[in-house]
């Protein structure tokens, strides 16, 4: 057993990547229409879509919070891991992804169990109860990562999962200047995220770096 972490490479990213579930046919046809509709291309790896069902069948989850819908991609993948009376709330912005994302997943396997709910992040998870949902996940404008996070500490029960996409700040997470106006507000959120004695949390090196945090409010 080695007493440091070894240093992950692409070689790993891929050895990874080749020994996890696979998308399905659906889920690459819902990413080649939304390609050619100019959604970008920004959704989760299918690796990290793998991981995000297992831990949430680990803590037996029913009610799952997403802010950032896009084209759906995370939201059926997601509410694929819940049981039958489970429930999907994500939160979009923007109508044009709302409106692609409900097509698809209305045609999905999972389309009475997921909520698009067009609006602001910070006008709608006011609306929601505390302790209402079993895990959520953010992967939205970075900026106000830290807010949604404060909002999510509130409605997800204690003992249940936080998530959050793009840990590594689109792979700049080291670069001097960073390419991604993103970038510094990505980085500032790893620290706030790291020191909230609320959450015990990791960073997951898979996609581009997922936070995953227990909620022991």
């Amino acid at each position: 057993m080695s007493a440091e972490s070894i240093g992950i490479t692409p070689r790993h990213f891929e050895y990874i990547a080749d020994r996890t579930i696979r998308e399905d046919d659906f889920l690459r046809r819902l990413k080649l229409e939304a390609k050619e509709a100019g959604i970008p291309q920004i959704w989760i790896a299918p690796e990290q879509a793998g991981l995000m069902r297992v831990l949430l069948r680990l803590i037996g989850a029913r009610r799952v919070v997403e802010v950032g819908t896009l084209a759906g991609y995370s939201a059926i993948a997601m509410a694929r891991a819940l049981p039958p009376e489970g429930r999907l709330k994500s939160i979009e912005i923007s109508d044009m992804h709302a409106d692609f994302a409900r097509k698809w997943i209305a045609r999905s396997d999972v389309a009475h169990q997921i909520e698009v709910i067009v609006g602001a992040g910070m006008e709608i998870l006011p609306t929601m109860r505390t302790d209402s949902a079993d895990a959520a996940f953010l992967d939205a404008d970075k900026a106000s990562y830290p807010d949604y996070l404060a909002e999510c500490i509130r409605i997800v029960r204690h003992g249940g999962l936080i998530m959050a996409d793009n840990a590594f700040a689109f792979g700049q997470i080291f670069d001097e200047p960073p390419a991604d106006p993103e970038a510094p507000a990505m980085r500032a959120f790893n620290e706030i995220i790291a020191s909230d004695a609320r959450l015990e949390c990791v960073i997951v090196p898979i996609g581009d770096g997922l936070w995953v945090a227990v909620n022991r409010k």
